[in-house]
Order: structure tokens, then sequence, then C-alpha cells
């Protein structure tokens, strides 16, 4: 079975990209959750967070938006002292307030889902990539996703975040064409 070069590193990696990476999601609590660990994932490698994903759904009340909105001094503490996750300062205050910041996008925009996905049209992008090296870091509209978001106050959130972010979420389709699941999530429509 071919997979992506990146996917063949570790078991972890592996079931991740067979099972989840690149899937369309339309989830609000799973896109909140993707936003979080891939700004987390900023400056370290995606299986540092995989390995502690458990651990942060655990100590970010399952990336509910409306809990992590209201934590004050104590449970930042607790956050800062959990070894389970990255203790990064600016890192555990961004996942606050990008709660925050959620709840006002939602009030305007009814859905995450439909904010997010407003930037591929509603769609996957299907691309056609043979070789890890033609997959690029960041893209228009992974740019334009960026920019909005930090207009409404989102942290660690920049073009390359939002890239991986819509790999991981399926608003592209980045599976080479050689890889088994790049058929396979093709076929996943909205």
């Amino acid at each position: 079975m071919k997979r992506c070069g990146w996917a063949e590193k570790s078991d972890l990696y592996r079931a991740y990209h067979d099972r989840e990476w690149g899937v369309p999601s339309h989830d609000d609590r799973l896109l909140f959750e993707f936003l979080c660990l891939e700004g987390a994932q900023a400056g370290l490698s995606w299986e540092t967070i995989l390995n502690k994903r458990e651990n942060y759904r655990r100590a970010f009340d399952r990336f509910d938006p409306a809990k992590i909105s209201k934590y004050g001094a104590g449970k930042f503490a607790a956050l800062m002292a959990n070894a389970g996750i990255v203790r990064n300062r600016a890192k555990i205050e961004a996942t606050i307030g990008n709660a925050q910041a959620y709840l006002a996008l939602r009030k305007e925009f009814g859905t995450f889902e439909r904010y997010l996905w407003a930037f591929v049209d509603g769609k996957p992008i299907q691309n056609r990539f043979k070789a890890l090296s033609d997959i690029p870091s960041e893209t228009p509209a992974a740019a334009a996703m960026s920019k909005d978001l930090k207009k409404r106050g989102f942290r660690f959130v920049g073009p390359t975040v939002c890239y991986a972010f819509m790999q991981a979420t399926g608003m592209v389709n980045d599976h080479l064409t050689g890889c088994f699941r790049w058929k396979e999530v093709k076929g996943l429509q909205k």
C-alpha cells in the first residue's frame, strides 16, 4: 500500500494519514481543535502534537470553546504545569483567546464551518501533486484565511499554520496522486 512519504515515519503517522488527514471536516468542535493543535505545533513536529493530542483534549475540555473562553488564572497555571501538553505561555494564551474569538465569529456566521469553508468556496480543492516537494507551505487561500482570522483576534494562525490546517481538515486534498488515499479522499465531498 503506497502512502505519502511523510506518513511512513511512524505507526502514529500512518494511522493519522490513513484515517484522518485530508478527510473533509464540517464539525465545528473538530475544526476548532485542529486550529488549536496546528497553532501549538508551530515550530515543533506534528508528531509531538499527535503524541500529546489526548492530553490536549483532556487539558482543554475536549476543545469546548465556551469552557476554554472562561479560563482564569487558576486554570492557566494548571495548564502551564501540565507536562502532557506543550507548556508555552504564548500558545496557551492563544488557545484561550482563540476560543473567545471563535465564539464571536460564530455569532456572526452561525457556524465556524461556514466561515472556514468559504475560503475554498465550500468544497475541497483537489490537488494533483506527485512529490512532497511539489506541495506548497502556504497558498493565497491560506494567506487570506490567516489575515482574516488575525483581524478577528485569532493568534498562531499564520499562512503556513492555516495551510496545514486546511490539509488536515480536508479543505485541500494534498495526498500525493500515487498514494492510496488520494482517490479515496477525492471521493469525499461536502
